[in-house]
């Protein structure tokens, strides 16, 4: 019986942020939530309206051609600017995990193990509320309490996974 090889996947340095980092790029986390919202729902909604284009019976005339031409082109539109935001994000080591809810996660490091400061656009009150351990299901949400006791101050780099999160 052959033995399987696991491939093993690109490694690089994932960003480790503080509490008081992240607390400051807030504004900015809000901002680009937004857009990603934003961007997701208007590629969503363009998609469905090709959708109902395509779906209408016999064959289409003209004006029904360039209604789903233009349709597409707003759709890739709306899609090229989410991959744009999305990667803007990823470039400071912030994982999307759901667009419409607006939830990022953001890495820190507790004790010696990965964690994830949790920014929920929609939350209530301070927007770095929660946390969860890498460990936990993607759903569980901690107090941030847990971490503010904890010395941040001199955050390390983990080598973690090309697509942590």
């Amino acid at each position: 019986m052959k033995r399987h090889r696991d491939k093993k996947r690109p490694m690089r340095v994932v960003r480790l942020w503080t509490y008081a980092q992240a607390h400051k790029a807030l504004p900015y986390l809000r901002s680009i939530t937004g857009s990603l919202r934003e961007h997701w729902l208007t590629a969503q909604s363009k998609r469905r309206d090709l959708e109902t284009i395509n779906r209408q019976p016999g064959r289409p005339n003209r004006s029904q051609i360039l209604a789903a031409e233009a349709t597409q082109d707003e759709k890739t539109e709306a899609e090229d600017r989410f991959n744009d935001a999305l990667q803007e994000l990823l470039g400071i080591d912030v994982f999307l995990l759901d667009p419409v809810e607006g939830v990022v996660f953001i890495p820190f490091r507790k004790g010696d193990e990965l964690a994830w400061f949790v920014f929920e656009h929609f939350g209530q009150g301070d927007d770095l509320a929660s946390w969860r351990s890498h460990e936990d299901p993607l759903d569980t949400r901690r107090p941030i309490a847990d971490v503010l006791s904890d010395n941040h101050a001199n955050p390390v780099e983990l080598t973690a996974p090309a697509s942590a999160g």
